[in-house]
């Protein structure tokens, strides 16, 4: 991955600002979420891991914390330094297929818990799920408010992980039942499709002359 190369920046009041504080209050802010939150993410990880009793669930929180602990070594190595990681960011691979089973099936009403004893593979699954969730929340939003171009871009690569463990861990729901998925009729989902019409693209902006 081709990072942006990093510039001299200076404080109207201070003067030259030094890479590793190349940093705005925002951005300061909204990285610090982002850290402490995976800190809290692979903390849950590590707290469920415990109850795990599916060995294809216990492959998938394994898989994805030492992702995350990789993926946190490197964003807090660019908000330390301001500059380029010394090993590059990755892409999350998942195992599961992309095969949703549709439909609604009858079961028994959610409820909380009333004791640790009932933490079971659907608890752990739906945990993982949420902490993931939050994670791509935050930093979509410090990648919107960072000045720093590495760490801009670091949490913008991120995302798509995010994206990719949630996506695993709803495919392993759904295929033992604990995320149903349901669906339009077909008629409602094509009106809703043949709704939009292709915009059409022109060669040049409109008012611009086209150069001689």
């Amino acid at each position: 991955m081709q990072f942006e190369q990093q510039q001299n920046h200076q404080n109207m009041e201070t003067g030259m600002i030094p890479p590793q504080l190349n940093h705005g209050g925002h951005e300061m802010f909204d990285v610090h979420e982002v850290l402490a939150g995976a800190i809290n993410t692979m903390n849950t990880y590590t707290m469920l891991s415990g109850h795990v009793q599916d060995p294809e669930l216990r492959d998938i929180l394994q898989r994805q914390k030492q992702f995350m602990a990789d993926e946190y070594n490197i964003t807090l190595e660019c908000f330390k330094t301001g500059q380029d990681p010394s090993k590059p960011t990755q892409s999350y691979k998942m195992k599961q297929g992309n095969d949703f089973i549709y439909g609604m099936k009858p079961g028994q009403p959610k409820k909380p818990m009333q004791s640790t004893a009932e933490i079971n593979d659907e608890t752990v699954a739906l945990s993982m799920l949420n902490a993931v969730k939050s994670g791509a929340t935050m930093k979509t939003n410090a990648a919107m408010e960072s000045t720093n171009p590495v760490v801009r871009r670091i949490l913008a690569d991120s995302l798509p992980n995010c994206i990719e463990m949630a996506y695993e861990i709803s495919l392993y729901q759904n295929k033992h039942g604990y995320y149903q998925v349901p669906q339009l009729p077909q008629q409602d989902m094509q009106y809703m499709q043949n709704s939009y019409a292709t915009a059409p693209i022109q060669s040049q902006m409109p008012g611009k002359m086209a150069p001689h």
